[in-house]
């Protein structure tokens, strides 16, 4: 499906769980048959709608990050992360909201925060509003209490199911919206929704989905501390593996176990999108990583992707300018050598940042696509070496001043960003300097806290 009909696909259908709730409580009689106990009140009627509203924000945070592959495609990791970040805030907000409306519908109610004397139904909506304040204290606080990504993730989790649940505890035990038939219906939905997604992505994916699982065909060292790791699907009996297609640049997850518990990292796809084997190249930073360059050839992997929009099939430019720091390369690598067996024509500029000599990763390779591509190749040294003619320093308008794009229109040149985020400030600083158009700047990181 295009890019752009995904998007207004999935904007439609979040649009619709924020908004139908409201709608169809907003157009229920004032005046309701007293058996539903809907009060008519200003204050009554405001603290069921921020609740909805908050309800349908909440639902809406809890799919954003559930690896649904075509609403990565759609906005890219980046934007669905901070999207979720966002109604993580207005579900809070939205939340606190409720609890004002409740009170000033009636004073009284301060007695329904008292967790031993209250009601059930209130005692559920507490317990969420103290679960969703952890959720956003450990959120903001990750970093500086230097929690391991693993340990966040677990908590992070943990803490949303608590929300969820209670959230919808406080729903059914409430009981005036369950027993209207459209308001009742819409929440129903919303219930089938959440447990699909999250049987989808704990469940199904990471247990019991044979495409996940694919088999090492080998290791190859590219540096002393980076290695491609060559992966094919595995085959069952005399058929073939799982068919296996991604866009160049795009990225995913790997684990060494069938388990939702198991230990898993994103990494980006540095193969072409034609060729049978799919490569990922990782530096060895970390007991993981290290894990991955010892796998022996035939060894297990389950790879959860491919995700993301980081690729140049989206969109229609005439050139591409990309900047790479370290690592960052391989989603480039990945485009270049697809555009390669494709014989695209379009001009390609990679400018690529190292510290080192040593870390100016496929070189070699580089040189022979300029042989098959439009391809011009700027290497910078943050620090020179003797004997080093090339650009030094960081990444500065002079610099991407002199990178060409061919006979190109301005306007018509994506350029793509990948690297340490130092590096990626430093080129969208650049870039906005130089006036280039944000919609044709682009990043991803993998930063999901």
């Amino acid at each position: 499906m295009d890019q752009r009909l995904l998007r207004v696909t999935w904007l439609s259908i979040f649009a619709g769980v924020v908004g139908a709730p409201a709608l169809a409580y907003l157009a229920m009689p004032v005046a309701a048959p007293q058996a539903m106990r809907l009060h008519s009140g200003l204050w009554d009627r405001l603290s069921v709608l921020t609740g909805l509203l908050a309800l349908s924000a909440l639902v809406c945070a809890a799919v954003l990050p559930s690896r649904l592959r075509s609403l990565n495609r759609a906005f890219g990791i980046e934007s669905v992360v901070d999207l979720h970040r966002f109604l993580g805030v207005v579900t809070a907000a939205l939340v606190f909201a409720h609890l004002a409306c409740v009170v000033a519908a009636d004073p009284a109610n301060v007695a329904l925060l008292d967790l031993l004397a209250a009601p059930p139904r209130a005692q559920a909506a507490t317990l969420a509003t103290i679960a969703l304040v952890a959720l956003a204290v450990l959120a903001v606080l990750r970093n500086r209490a230097q929690l391991s990504y693993e340990l966040w993730k677990l908590s992070h989790v943990v803490l949303a199911t608590a929300v969820l649940g209670f959230a919808a505890l406080h729903v059914w035990w409430l009981d005036q919206l369950v027993r209207d038939a459209t308001v009742g219906t819409l929440l129903g939905l919303f219930a089938v929704l959440v447990v699909a997604v999250f049987g989808y992505r704990w469940v199904w994916r990471p247990l019991f989905d044979p495409s996940t699982e694919f088999v090492v065909r080998g290791v190859r060292r590219e540096s002393a501390t980076v290695s491609t790791l060559v992966l094919e699907p595995r085959r069952r009996g005399d058929r073939d593996g799982t068919s296996w297609a991604f866009a160049p640049g795009q990225f995913a997850w790997l684990r060494l176990d069938r388990s939702v518990a198991a230990e898993e990292h994103p990494f980006t796809i540095a193969s072409s999108a034609h060729t049978d084997a799919t490569e990922f190249t990782i530096r060895h930073t970390g007991d993981f990583t290290r894990a991955l360059r010892r796998l022996p050839p035939g060894a297990t992997v389950w790879v959860d992707g491919p995700h993301g929009a980081f690729t140049n099939d989206a969109g229609g430019a005439a050139a591409f300018v990309m900047i790479a720091g370290g690592v960052g390369v391989t989603p480039m690598m990945s485009m270049l050598r697809t555009a390669a067996d494709r014989r695209d024509p379009r001009p390609y500029r990679l400018v690529v940042v190292a510290s080192a000599p040593e870390d100016l990763l496929f070189r070699a390779e580089l040189a022979q696509l300029r042989r098959h591509l439009d391809l011009e190749v700027t290497e910078v040294l943050r620090r020179p070496v003797p004997g080093w003619s090339g650009h030094t320093g960081e990444i500065g308008v002079e610099l991407l001043s002199v990178v060409g794009s061919g006979d190109a229109h301005p306007e018509d040149v994506d350029y793509f960003v990948c690297g340490p985020p130092s590096l990626v400030t430093d080129a969208l600083s650049v870039l906005d300097v130089l006036g280039v158009p944000h919609t044709r700047v682009h990043t991803e990181q993998f930063d999901f806290a």
